[in-house]
This record gives C-alpha cells, structure tokens and sequence, in this order.
C-alpha cells in the first residue's frame, strides 16, 4: 500500500479545467427547444425578418405576418399544454377571382416546388407549410424554416404570375389577394 499523498492540487486542476470545457461546450450548444409560445414564435418570425400582429381571439393568440406584400397566419397544431405547441402551420390564403384554378396549376407547383404545399379550400387557393419541433430544434434552425417560408411565399407569387401568363389558367380568372 503507498502512503504517499495526494496530490489534490494537481486533480483540483484537472477537475477545473474538465469543467471549463464543459461550460464552453455548453455555452456553444445552442438551445433545443421541442415546443413553443405565441411569444417565442412571434419573436422568431421578427427574427426572420419579418413583422408580426399578435391577435387574441376566443382565448387564443393567433399570428398574422407577411412575406412578399401577402399576408399569413399561425395555424396552431398540437398542444403540449394551454398556449404551448409542438407544431403548427404557416398558411398564406388567396381568393380566386372568377373562379376556379385548374388541376395542372396544383400539380405543376407540386412536380417543380418542395418544402410547402398547395391546396384549394373553396375560392382560396392556400400555401401551407408544416412545421414540427417534435424530437427538438435549435431556434436558429426554426428562424432558417421561417426564412425559407419567406421564400416559399415569393416563389408561390411568382409560380402564380407564370402560371397565368402561361396561360395554365382558365380566361378571365385572376388571383386577388
């Protein structure tokens, strides 16, 4: 048996500097979040780049923002308690004018886009985008979805433009929005 001692100064060295790395990996590992407030996400769109209207209807925040001159709301999705969600959907409606949009303008968006959908709920043609924080994210990776929303509803402006100079829609039909 060695009854040399110990020399605690030397392990108190190895112990801090252990934790001065572990505090550095914790200051670079960006927070996970798996659900979020009308607040938080609110703060997220602004984050984005864009501004946004909280509004409280039947108890319930809703938000309404715009990319692109157009405007869209919040659709809440599954609550993990009262006005917390692990997910919702970003939705950006516009009203067709004389009409329906014919199936190929549908399908066409649906062969060339990615990342956000087309749908047509009576005289609105409605972008939709889901998004989950089911598992966990990182805020900067829920500010690149909504940057990348952004540019879905641009590119959903411009699709519709082409569409119509193209000819893929119906004579005297218009998209107001």
């Amino acid at each position: 048996m060695n009854d040399a001692p110990i020399n605690t100064t030397a392990i108190n060295a190895t112990l801090d500097d252990t934790n001065s790395v572990n505090e550095a990996q914790a200051a670079e590992t960006p927070e996970v979040i798996s659900s979020i407030d009308a607040n938080g996400l609110a703060e997220a769109i602004r984050a984005a780049g864009c501004a946004v209207t909280p509004i409280e209807r039947d108890n319930q925040i809703q938000l309404h923002s715009a990319g692109h001159g157009v405007g869209f709301q919040v659709v809440w999705g599954n609550a993990v308690e009262a006005g917390v969600y692990a997910d919702f959907t970003l939705s950006c409606a516009l009203r067709v004018a004389g009409g329906e949009i014919p199936s190929a303008v549908f399908q066409g968006w649906h062969r060339s886009k990615r990342f956000a959908r087309l749908a047509a709920h009576g005289e609105l043609i409605v972008l939709e985008m889901d998004v989950t924080l089911f598992g966990g994210i990182t805020r900067g990776h829920l500010e690149s979805t909504l940057r990348l929303w952004v540019m879905m509803v641009g590119e959903f402006l411009l699709y519709l433009r082409s569409a119509a100079a193209e000819g893929e829609k119906a004579p005297g039909t218009a998209v107001a929005g």
